[in-house]
């Protein structure tokens, strides 16, 4: 928790400025201020933590409101997800303030993400991430509100995935709900391997080793340390793990479906 602890302390070592920094300043009632921003990697990377977790429960906030509404389902999942990362009691409340920001009549979604994308610019995997935590918040209620789609489509715009990414992205969300960790999934088994396909980014047409190459390629990009060391504050590392052992998963069952 090197990050945070150097976020309260108001000695990050970059001066964050913009929307961000506002929304992290309001909350701590400081700025981040250096007059060397460009002191080295560490804190590039705790730079980057810091923009990450405010920019994700800010715009999850934005989300939530979008179809005019904030509702119980999407509330527990805002929940789930500090439960996951298992927040001491000053970062949940840091997370539902960002959270209740972006709810707000005032929240510039653009800037926020314009800001979060010239932070995370050349890393990919971890707004692939920051991407697949608003869609779970987004089916959290078990549907998704046109104004929702409008907005989910905008962020991936400025983030630098095209809609069919997005698309992709989604189905692999809702892969992982039909069949999440620790549940026996019951659907036919055709369905569990469509979307094991989703998962794995491959088709049921690719060859064993076209499939086993994307297995390996996926596993190691989404490597809880290799996001990490590219700015996933540590605390989410777990669902990192979630999202490997989802990869596993949908490996182990096309192999076993193939013989």
């Amino acid at each position: 928790m090197s990050w945070w602890g150097k976020v309260l302390g108001g000695t990050l070592g970059f001066t964050m400025g913009g929307p961000l920094g506002a929304l992290l300043g309001g909350y701590l009632g400081h700025r981040f201020v250096d007059k060397n921003p460009l002191k080295g990697l560490r804190q590039q990377i705790e730079y980057t933590q810091a923009a990450f977790f405010t920019a994700t429960f800010s715009v999850m906030g934005h989300l939530a409101k979008a179809d005019g509404r904030v509702s119980e389902n999407e509330i527990d999942m805002a929940k789930q997800v500090m439960d996951h990362m298992n927040l001491n009691p000053e970062q949940r409340q840091a997370a539902i303030n960002f959270f209740n920001k972006g709810k707000s009549a005032d929240f510039n979604l653009e800037e926020v993400l314009f800001q979060f994308q010239d932070v995370a610019s050349r890393q990919k995997n971890l707004k692939q991430m920051f991407i697949e935590i608003q869609l779970h918040a987004v089916y959290s209620d078990g549907q998704k509100h046109p104004e929702e789609q409008k907005i989910l489509a905008r962020i991936a715009d400025i983030l630098g995935f095209t809609q069919q990414q997005l698309q992709h992205l989604e189905a692999m969300i809702q892969a992982n709900i039909h069949g999440g960790m620790g549940t026996e999934d019951r659907r036919p088994i055709q369905e569990q391997l469509q979307d094991a396909y989703q998962v794995l980014e491959v088709s049921e047409s690719d060859s064993d080793q076209q499939i086993k190459r994307s297995y390996r390629k996926l596993m190691s990009q989404h490597h809880p340390d290799k996001l990490v060391s590219k700015g996933l504050p540590e605390e989410m590392m777990k669902m990192a793990n979630e999202k490997t052992q989802q990869i596993k998963k949908a490996y182990e069952l096309i192999k076993k479906h193939r013989g």
